[in-house]
């Protein structure tokens, strides 16, 4: 390194190795990217299945994360390489998409990438594994129509997607309450499912969470929580046959939009602005009690004087509630949201059967529940936990279990879990990659291998052996010719996982193969990695 100047006699530092120095290009490049994938691919690797370890992740502003959710920790790490940003972007299009095996998919495209790694370093080309994989891929989703079953469900018989729920969370933190969660999931979603065009809008589904009281106190309620209070503490905390005013305009007098200045030179005209403002009020509470209304909830807030009128005429009323609850309201009572008070009709109050105020232990802490309305097609999942970690975990759980409950009402083809899918389809694979004459049936045979990595890894992270525990089952499956023998982490003494109950949406994995193939062909055909500097 060596120190030099320029005309104007700045300097500048000349560093020897520079000229050494070249960007990535060909082999070294494809090498360099998979490398930087199959990192991320390890971290998820020992967070899969019910027996998966949980990661802590530390923002930089201190907060604390705890987690087995892929998408989650892929999307609170801090990834700079480009190509590990494609493996979070993965993870998120399958969250987005399915809702549920974020992180299945992930160590998939990890375990593709290892196998083309050694295809490479044989001397194929990048191209003619893309295309392999391509081909493999078809086989496998094939493969997957054929071994899924389906499942009739109705309103009385919930259990086959209480049990596919239940699937999803047992490999959360909240596995231990996984049958409760399930079946408040499943009667979420079917409470604003529209199972004639097989449509679930789960924006209609509320989740909320509060500190306190444990996990076995979470509940449905059909019908909207606010997380707010009566504005006065002498309004009833329990109103029935509510007549509720839904308000986007703030109890107080208008304001001109241009400049003004009001000027008061004398104690009349005080008394006389004094009682014109009164006035206001007066005429605002009196239209919301002349058209039936029997409490009033406004997006805005309101003064202490408006607060004491209400009270006064006897008119509850709740302050400061955020646009997307006023929206759920409406939905869940039947009632518009009214932006002028001149416009407010008997026709445009909602109706629900009961309005209560709740307070939480020893603290000041109050929610309002909106329960029995007129139109229950919008609910609320209401978390109750030790801290807010388990709140925010139990919230991401509750998530997959409601994509999972929409999916199969979308899709009621499931597939066995434990791994059986991914060794059947393996087998599959395998048998036809004999088929294809060519370079291509080394990539197809390769991506039978990356599919036994799933089952080798639930294998792994349940304390089992998992070359021993894979053969074993693998040899069963082609003895008995049966694809639904997988790995048995929870250790029950049986591989049949009809008889576990272990199930999976046949969506689900089908996209799970078909996102990591795609991925994993892009990465894969990028053999330059330029950077700004190189321009």
């Amino acid at each position: 390194m060596a120190l030099a100047f320029d005309e104007y006699g700045r300097p500048f530092i000349i560093i020897k190795e520079q000229e050494q120095k070249s960007r990535l290009r060909g082999l070294d490049a494809q090498k360099s990217n998979i490398s930087a994938a199959k990192a991320v691919a390890r971290i998820l690797r020992t967070s899969l299945g019910p027996k998966g370890m949980d990661k802590m992740l530390q923002s930089p502003d201190g907060d604390i994360t705890i987690t087995n959710d892929g998408a989650t920790i892929l999307e609170q790490m801090d990834v700079d390489n480009q190509i590990a940003k494609l493996m979070v972007e993965l993870s998120r299009s399958q969250d987005y998409e399915i809702g549920d095996g974020t992180t299945g998919v992930v160590v998939l495209a990890g375990a593709l990438l290892e196998q083309a790694e050694r295809l490479l370093e044989r001397g194929i080309h990048p191209i003619r594994v893309a295309e392999g994989y391509e081909t493999a891929s078809r086989i496998a989703v094939e493969h997957l129509e054929r071994i899924a079953n389906k499942f009739e469900f109705g309103a009385t018989n919930l259990e086959p997607l209480i049990q596919t729920c239940m699937t999803t969370l047992s490999s959360k933190i909240v596995n231990r309450c996984k049958r409760s969660l399930a079946e408040i999931a499943v009667k979420a979603v079917l409470a604003v499912a529209d199972l004639e065009r097989k449509d679930v809008n789960l924006d209609l589904i509320k989740v909320e969470g509060k500190v306190g009281g444990k996990l076995e106190d979470t509940e449905l309620i059909y019908g909207i929580v606010v997380d707010k209070d009566m504005s006065h503490p002498q309004m009833p905390k329990q109103i029935e046959d509510a007549q509720i005013a839904i308000l986007t305009c703030p109890f107080e007098p208008p304001k001109p939009k241009t400049k003004h200045k009001v000027d008061i030179d004398t104690v009349e005209k005080f008394q006389t602005l004094r009682k014109q403002e009164q006035q206001y009020f007066d005429d605002m509470v009196q239209k919301c009690k002349d058209v039936g209304a029997t409490l009033v909830i406004c997006q805005w807030g309101f003064d202490d004087e408006a607060n004491h009128l209400l009270m006064h005429r006897n008119l509850p009323a709740v302050r400061w509630v955020g646009g997307v609850e006023l929206e759920l309201i409406a939905i869940a009572t039947g009632g518009r949201i009214v932006p002028r008070f001149q416009e407010l009709t008997p026709e445009k109050l909602g109706k629900a059967g009961l309005v209560r105020e709740k307070s939480f232990g020893t603290t000041k802490d109050r929610m309002l529940y909106i329960e029995h309305c007129a139109n229950s097609r919008a609910v609320t999942i209401f978390i109750r936990g030790g801290n807010k970690m388990i709140i925010e975990e139990t919230k991401r759980s509750i998530h997959d279990a409601l994509c999972v409950a929409r999916n199969l009402i979308r899709n009621n083809s499931i597939v066995y879990g434990g791994g059986s899918a991914e060794i059947s389809c393996s087998l599959a694979v395998e048998a036809a990659a004999d088929r294809h004459p060519g370079v291509e049936q080394y990539a197809i045979r390769a991506f039978g291998d990356a599919l036994e990595y799933i089952p080798m890894a639930l294998a792994e992270n349940s304390g089992l052996q998992p070359i021993e525990t894979l053969s074993a089952v693998k040899s069963q499956q082609i003895k008995d010719n049966y694809p639904h023998f997988g790995i048995d982490c929870n250790d029950t003494g049986t591989n049949d996982m009809r008889e576990q109950n272990v199930f999976e949406t046949l969506i689900g994995k089908q996209q799970q193969i078909l996102l990591a193939t795609q991925v994993v062909k892009m990465i894969l055909k990028i053999d330059d990695v330029i950077s700004p500097s190189d321009y």
